[in-house]
């Protein structure tokens, strides 16, 4: 058995892609999913799965979810194991006070993780961006509202992708732990 985190993009935000958060517990459940717990009402849970292939589960609950809900959104699956190691290589730890205004986009894919580099002009000087291997991290020290970068990964360019928080990741890096 092996714990996963499973981020929905763009679910619960105004009147489009309702995913209700008891709904999706107990649709991860029927997938075969166990000690499913939901984050938020964003589209985030953990879970633990025999099945050993996040991208795997990451088709598996695309498809319950668009059949359920009639939603098609990216579903992005990172093991345990992945997303401690996103969490812990975080070239940018914000100051506490900061952590709304970090963002961390995740993918299922290093590819669409290396194309936002394409998004650094629209970067403000007084911002900071780090690209990894598993992730992009963008401290915006004048907030997510006023950021150029943060509402083009919010938006359009980011549609393949999903973003968190720093305080949500690290609620989420906590819930993971308790599996």
């Amino acid at each position: 058995m092996a714990r996963y985190v499973v981020l929905l993009r763009g679910v619960n935000v105004g009147k489009g892609n309702r995913v209700p958060m008891a709904e999706f517990r107990a649709l991860l459940e029927e997938l075969g999913c166990t000690d499913v717990k939901t984050i938020l009402n964003s589209g985030n849970a953990v879970f633990t799965s025999t099945i050993r292939s996040a991208t795997a589960l990451a088709k598996s609950i695309a498809s319950a979810i668009a059949e359920a809900f009639d939603v098609t959104t990216p579903v992005i699956v990172k093991s345990a194991a992945q997303f401690a190691a996103i969490v812990d290589g975080n070239p940018i730890v914000p100051p506490d006070a900061d952590h709304s205004k970090f963002l961390v986009t995740f993918a299922m894919d290093a590819k669409q993780i290396a194309a936002l580099a394409t998004l650094e002009a629209q970067r403000h000087p007084d911002e900071r961006l780090a690209i990894t291997a598993h992730a992009a991290y963008l401290h915006c020290a004048r907030g997510i509202l006023d950021s150029g970068m943060a509402k083009a990964l919010l938006g359009k360019d980011g549609r393949s992708v999903t973003t968190r928080n720093w305080g949500t990741t690290l609620k989420i890096h906590a819930l993971l732990g308790e599996g």
